[in-house]
């Protein structure tokens, strides 16, 4: 199989469907496949025709059910993961069948919807692609933080996103074009497209592996719209656009995806570090003199090729609507956040921790908390949606320490994040904390301990924040003691919903993929200070109180430009241009957010607003009057 088949999400891919279609009469197993698939999908499509309302996904199951007991054969010929496949398989490589099914585009629709695989991936209106920068030594070395020598710094060869990053050898281009594949197979929207770039600290990997990064990011989305010129790095002109081509150029570099051969030749050294015996750092290093150097040498990019890269996005079939890269407060100043959007991000993922000083030093956070105030200050100035990361049961905390500092986060005007992802402190084999716990000098929370507390937090959150995750992906056989359950969310926000207390957060008060009707929503505000700007945030919500939209609109202390610093409406994805019936996107709520912005900037004497546009919004905001100025689109008021 391809490169772009490795979806590593079990899917039944674009070449088993071009298999199965090739199969003729001398196969008879895969005919009755292909047979029990067709029926399904005829029923289904006569189900959708007559107008059966018990159209759902209970509905579906009891369907693939039934056709997998009429093969008596005790196998799931049938799936729902595969019939979407087989349906778009057929659709492009067997004209002459779909065209007997005479689907139209209404009935096509429907039966899209039906069959989408995790239909809330793109609820909040974009599609998200996560990707993994490769292993490089980390200027940090937190106490709780994995030591996983096959992975950046903090991060676990098991999490789902770095198992896909390592089968594409942690190619940038690759990571999106395989996620890219399988999205599109679990019948999602993907011209709309936010990456987020995950994996150590940025500001630590070298500016030309920056570029050339966020270069091949773009250039995975803008292929199909353009080919490699002549123009372009002599990196890509090497391996040309085909992914198989990339796959042999790293195997002639002696590197591998292969699962069982990457432990083989990382267990040594792994077991160096888990012993410390060696650091992770110098374990890199190691592994970096191995095999990556000679790559190194070839991921480098200059910022004309990646404005060349973004003035093709611009138009293209996938679109970026955000970007996103994590970091480090402590590495992060004016002259970083502006290095930053010049690569076209809008968002920054900041790992906070904690507030409290001896808890950031006794952790080996080596990080001062007006290190931090500063960075939260430069990417407001600077337009950034700032979502920071806060990990709770650190070492020297407890429950009620924690709802203190939790309280500073979303409470201190020096901080006040967007965004925050709250992930509960756990062991794993490789962190440094193993000591503390054999000590018996550090213990994790209790379930209750830890529900409670997350509820707590949950309820103090403001209506302008979204808490994106309270996990993260991480095997439950790679944590020694901590919290394993996965869906820890649902157990706090369960807890919440007894007391029938009002939650203000913004994703539980998303409208999801339920319909909404514009006509059903009224435009709020709601108003608050940082150090730096005084802050609207503009909301359409319903009578109940859900959010379909909304807008940050940040008004700087000093100077005469305010700053749009985000638009966002929430709802199924719409194709652009396109409005689905009985969703939010492109009916107009962005547009009238934006004006009622403009209006409220001029009143309190700005001259001028910005907008920190993605690459893939330009040509919006364009049509809403805003001019391209350097870092920023703009427009006189």
């Amino acid at each position: 199989m391809s490169i772009e088949g490795w979806a590593g999400d079990g899917q039944f891919g674009a070449e088993d469907n071009l298999a199965l279609h090739a199969a003729d009469s001398r196969r008879p197993q895969q005919m009755c496949i292909l047979k029990v698939m067709e029926a399904a999908i005829q029923e289904i499509l006569d189900a959708i025709r007559a107008g059966d309302r018990t159209l759902d996904a209970r509905w579906l199951d009891k369907l693939v059910r039934r056709h997998n007991r009429a093969t008596h054969d005790g196998r799931r010929t049938v799936a729902k993961r595969r019939l979407l496949p087989y349906y778009l398989g057929v659709k492009a490589n067997d004209p002459e069948r779909w065209a007997s099914w005479n689907v139209d585009p209404a009935t096509e629709e429907t039966l899209l919807r039906l069959l989408k695989m995790k239909p809330r991936r793109t609820a909040s209106g974009v599609a998200t692609i996560t990707v993994i920068t490769k292993p490089w030594p980390c200027s940090s070395d937190c106490l709780y933080c994995p030591n996983d020598v096959r992975m950046p710094k903090s991060y676990l060869a098991d999490e789902p996103a770095c198992q896909r990053a390592e089968r594409n050898y942690f190619d940038p281009y690759l990571q999106v074009r395989s996620r890219l594949a399988a999205l599109k197979e679990m019948g999602h929207v993907t011209d709309k497209v936010e990456l987020i770039v995950l994996g150590g600290t940025w500001n630590d990997y070298p500016q030309a592996y920056q570029v050339w990064y966020v270069c091949e990011l773009f250039r995975a989305l803008n292929e199909g719209t353009t080919g490699v010129s002549d123009q372009a790095p002599a990196y890509a002109r090497a391996m040309g656009a085909a992914a198989e081509e990339r796959d042999r150029f790293y195997r002639s570099h002696g590197l591998t995806y292969n699962r069982d051969e990457l432990v083989r030749r990382t267990s040594d050294l792994q077991e160096r570090v888990d012993a410390g015996l060696c650091t992770y750092n110098q374990a890199v290093c190691e592994l970096e003199r191995q095999g990556w150097s000679s790559v190194a040498t070839l991921q480098s990019a200059t910022l004309t090729d990646l404005e060349q890269l973004h003035r093709v996005n611009e138009t293209a079939a996938h679109r970026v609507v955000g970007l996103t890269i994590e970091t480090r407060p402590d590495l992060m100043d004016l002259d970083q956040a502006r290095a930053m959007r010049r690569l076209g991000c809008t968002k920054i993922q900041m790992g906070i921790q904690s507030l409290d000083q001896d808890t950031l030093r006794a952790n080996g956070r080596n990080v001062s908390i007006e290190q931090i105030a500063r960075a939260f200050e430069a990417l407001r100035l600077c337009g950034f949606k700032i979502q920071a990361h806060m990990m709770a049961n650190l070492l020297g905390m407890t429950p009620d320490d924690d709802r203190q500092d939790y309280l500073r986060l979303v409470r201190d005007p020096r901080f006040l994040p967007d965004e925050i992802k709250l992930y509960p402190c756990c062991l794993v084999q490789s962190a440094r904390l193993s000591a503390e716990y054999e000590r018996g000098t550090w213990r994790p929370y209790t379930e209750e301990e830890l529900i409670d507390l997350l509820a707590d937090d949950l309820l103090a959150t403001p209506a302008y924040v979204r808490i994106s995750r309270m996990i993260r992906d991480i095997s439950a056989t790679d944590i020694v003691v901590g919290n394993k359950k996965t869906n820890l969310r649902q157990l706090v926000e369960a807890r919440v919903a007894q007391g029938g207390r009002r939650v203000d957060e913004i994703r539980q008060r998303e409208v999801s993929t339920a319909n909404v009707s514009p006509g059903d929503l009224r435009l709020e505000h709601m108003d608050y200070a940082t150090t730096v700007s005084d802050e609207r945030f503009y909301q359409w919500t319903t009578e109940s109180g859900k959010i379909a939209g909304f807008l940050r609109l940040s008004l700087p202390a000093h100077g005469d430009e305010a700053m749009i610093r985000e638009v966002h409406v929430y709802g199924r994805v719409a194709r652009i241009h396109q409005t689905e019936h009985g969703g939010a996107q492109h009916a107009g709520l962005g547009r009238r957010m934006v004006e009622e912005a403009c209006a409220y900037a001029r009143d309190r004497g700005y001259a001028a607003i910005n907008v920190i546009s993605s690459v893939g919004t330009r040509n919006y905001y364009r049509s809403l009057g805003f001019g391209d100025a350097d870092l920023y689109q703009r427009r006189v008021l």
